[in-house]
């Protein structure tokens, strides 16, 4: 076999594969094989006929169209192996000379996975964030505490801060009511500020029975860009209002919340919690620094394939999220006052990164040769079984050896974060 490689682009190759007499033994001789099997040959059963009987009823147009099928699937992926390059998908192949027994001729085109060249992966120049606890952030957590111990009282008097009111809405955007901006019997604490600027404000004052509007403007930065800035009118109800009584924060509080013997201990344990949140949060943004970093550092060209993969992953998430709550693709576009070519364009760059990123931890990895054993993705897939133990079609799916290779190859990206992440600490 002869191959010649030309480089279409950083990511995709055609490949010229040349093969003669010799390699086109064997596939004729499994092209016979089996044919053979298919073949009605009087006095045979099907799929007993002897192969030298059988070539004798065999049409030559199908033993050499057979021939060569089984020339190029025997020879394809060795001819990119070759050459040192690995295929993304099942190359695209055009047979463009046969001669019976003699040549075959074929040019193979894939994506293939480009030539990366990493950063220095050491010298990232990204520095770790320390958790830091304020007073402010364990005053909530005491505060919210505080909040779930709290009594509540119905009372006949004008709503104030702090109060609980239970109120029905309907929230109209140009005359029409809009998509989720309507409710009936909501409970909400005045002063929470749960909702957009004003709203909890317009409800101050009122007493159980006033019906009202309240004219407001969405904030320009609001997460809905069919709302953001745009003037409303919300029409409520308040039907109930609760004074909500809530504890002092003292030793007595502390001590309804666990084995705490006083304000002190509990404000520790607050801290520690919280501390070890931060301090994780603070690790994954650390890893996602420096792998930003790095992709920054290197030369990775993305493979076009992979970045269509990548669009439909994030395509197929957004449908499905959208679908939980009763709508379509395009509901969402439309709320988002998104169009889809804008749309493709901004989720093509989220993509290309995507992409970028795993290519550049799949080279790290095999440079630095970071790998999990078998043991340990055993002991994963076990520990998934007994988080999984109530859904049978997940059960099911962890006997997938594809899934299982799946699993394996995001212990080793983990580990290979985790890799940087120390290179980076020292």
């Amino acid at each position: 076999m002869k191959t010649t490689v030309k480089k279409l682009s950083a990511s995709r190759v055609e490949i010229k594969v040349v093969l003669d007499a010799k390699d086109l033994k064997p596939a004729k001789e499994k092209a016979l094989e089996k044919l053979a099997k298919e073949i009605h040959v009087e006095g045979f059963r099907k799929g007993k006929v002897p192969v030298d009987v059988a070539k004798k009823f065999i049409p030559e147009n199908d033993l050499n169209a057979e021939t060569v099928d089984a020339a190029v699937r025997a020879t394809v992926i060795e001819a990119f192996s070759k050459n040192e390059k690995s295929p993304l998908v099942l190359p695209n192949v055009n047979v463009t000379k046969y001669v019976p027994d003699e040549v075959v001729e074929y040019t193979a085109t894939a994506d293939i996975i480009p030539e990366i060249k990493l950063g220095d992966f050491k010298k990232l120049g990204v520095k770790k964030e320390e958790a830091k606890i304020s007073d402010k952030e364990i005053g909530e957590v005491l505060d919210n505490i505080a909040t779930s111990f709290a009594e509540k009282k119905t009372v006949k008097r004008a709503a104030a801060d702090g109060d609980e009111v239970i109120i029905d809405f309907v929230g109209k955007k140009d005359g029409e009511a809009f998509k989720g901006g309507s409710a009936k019997d909501y409970h909400l604490t005045l002063g929470s500020k749960t909702f957009i600027p004003g709203f909890e404000d317009g409800i101050v004052g009122h007493e159980p029975g006033d019906k009202f509007d309240l004219k407001l403007t969405f904030p320009k930065d609001y997460g809905v860009k069919d709302l953001a800035g745009t003037k409303t009118v919300f029409e409520v109800l308040v039907k109930q209002i609760n004074e909500v009584t809530k504890p002092a924060v003292n030793d007595e509080m502390a001590k309804k919340c666990g084995p705490f013997k006083n304000l002190k201990e509990l404000k520790a344990d607050i801290e520690k919690n919280l501390a070890a949140q931060n301090s994780h949060k603070l690790e994954e943004k650390f890893k996602d620094d420096l792998l930003n970093a790095l992709v920054k550092k290197s030369k990775i060209p993305a493979p076009e394939i992979l970045i269509d993969d990548q669009v439909r992953m994030i395509k197929d998430d957004i449908t499905r999220n959208a679908a939980s709550q009763g709508m379509s693709f395009d509901d969402f576009l439309k709320n988002n006052n998104e169009t889809m070519e804008n749309w493709e364009k901004e989720a093509r760059k989220i993509a290309e990164a995507r992409v970028k990123a795993s290519l550049a931890l799949q080279t790290l990895a095999v440079e630095q040769k970071i790998t999990v054993s078998d043991d340990l993705v055993t002991a994963k897939i076990a520990e998934l079984k007994d988080v999984y133990k109530k859904s049978p079609e997940a059960l099911k799916s962890l006997k997938d050896p594809n899934v299982k290779m799946d699993i394996k190859n995001r212990m080793i990206i983990e580990k290979t974060l985790e890799f940087l992440a120390k290179e980076n600490e020292k």
